[in-house]
């Protein structure tokens, strides 16, 4: 999406500066544009056929050994003196 984007603003520009210029200066700006078009086609497909870059530095480092914890997350009903509320309360063996 953003690239279709900015060859639509690329295109713009380009038109509104040949819109804004005289007649006289117009004859030999169709090389130009034209080489201008071609050069970026070549360099917006580089940049495209390139790799993706690599994600952030992310390290898993290596294999964890946990021991199973005799304990637990329970929902405990409570009065606070106006409602019943629940909370999460853990609870170990």
């Amino acid at each position: 999406m953003r690239k279709t984007f900015a060859a639509l603003v690329a295109v713009a520009t380009i038109a509104v500066a040949l819109a804004s210029t005289p007649a006289s200066a117009q004859r030999g700006l169709g090389a130009a544009v034209a080489g201008g078009i071609i050069g970026g086609a070549i360099v917006g497909g580089a940049i495209a056929a390139s790799p993706p870059p690599p994600p952030p530095g992310y390290y898993a480092g290596g294999p964890v050994y946990v021991e199973e914890a005799p304990c637990r997350w329970v929902r405990e009903r409570y009065w606070d003196g106006y409602d019943w509320r629940f909370r999460r309360i853990q609870v170990c063996n």
